[in-house]
């Protein structure tokens, strides 16, 4: 369902009000979002959508400042329809809005490009901050956990100390190399490059390539990104760990993020 809305009361509108569109599944959340934006002056809704297959029209059409984007659309993947908005789009002012208040989603978020990380469960000041900051600051990032996941993935960084062999295996892993071309790629016997992996399930706690890459991806060890041919509305097969024709989960590679200290930590994404 694709919605176009203007304000309620028209007049109390600033010259200058934030234009807000809302992506969301969720119909009470949309409505929720509509309602907020006309309680606040500095804020107009201009439309809002439930699925990522309308979304890019509706933002097309109605040029909004800001659009807050649900991660779980129930036809494709919040996230890639927010890495689409970004590059079309390099001023719009991105907010992602999501359920899973997880360190792994986050940093996705920070790298997607978007313009602030909000759980739904947050408070009505914080969901206004973001849209208030995306507004002005399109190209940054802000979320108010991002300190502490930042120190949670430095601490098991160190706790799982890595070596570099096994940072080597987990890149070739993540690319679906198997263990006879592995052993090639590092000039090492197969029995050699099977106790590397051996090595890197363990300290991983996993049974599996899948299980590996997906336990390495939530610590922050390997970044998401989608598969080739993945669009808005299609979802992502980088996310599900499925290993087709012997291959493993696709659109995985090897994370580089930015430190930052304080309760709300902002990053300057790259050009």
């Amino acid at each position: 369902m694709v919605r176009t809305s203007e304000p309620a009361s028209p007049d109390r509108r600033q010259p200058l009000a934030t234009r807000l569109a809302v992506l969301d599944g969720h119909t009470l959340i949309r409505y929720a979002l509509a309602h907020l934006a006309q309680q606040y002056e500095d804020l107009e809704l201009v439309g809002f959508c439930g699925t990522a297959a309308g979304a890019l029209d509706l933002v097309q059409r109605t040029t909004p400042d800001v659009v807050t984007v649900d991660v779980a659309l129930p036809d494709g993947d919040g996230l890639a329809l927010a890495r689409t908005l970004r590059d079309r789009y390099a001023a719009l002012g991105i907010v992602l809005l999501t359920t899973r208040d997880e360190d792994d989603v986050l940093f996705r978020a920070l790298e997607t490009g978007v313009s602030a990380f909000v759980p739904k469960t947050a408070p009505v000041e914080e969901i206004l901050g973001a849209i208030r900051h995306a507004a002005v600051a399109a190209s940054s990032f802000t979320a108010a956990g991002l300190a502490d996941a930042l120190a949670r993935r430095r601490d098991v960084s160190e706790r799982l100390a890595l070596s570099p062999r096994e940072r080597e295996v987990l890149r070739l892993l993540q690319e679906g190399l198997s263990i006879p071309t592995i052993a090639r790629t590092m000039y090492v016997s197969q029995s050699t490059a099977k106790t590397y992996v051996a090595r890197l399930y363990d300290k991983l706690g996993a049974s599996s390539r899948a299980q590996a890459l997906m336990t390495a991806l939530q610590l922050g060890l390997i970044q998401y990104r989608p598969a080739p041919d993945a669009r808005p509305g299609t979802g992502a097969a980088g996310a599900t760990g499925a290993e087709p024709s012997g291959q493993g989960p696709a659109g995985l590679a090897v994370q580089k993020v930015p430190g930052g200290n304080g309760a709300d930590v902002r990053a300057r994404h790259p050009a």
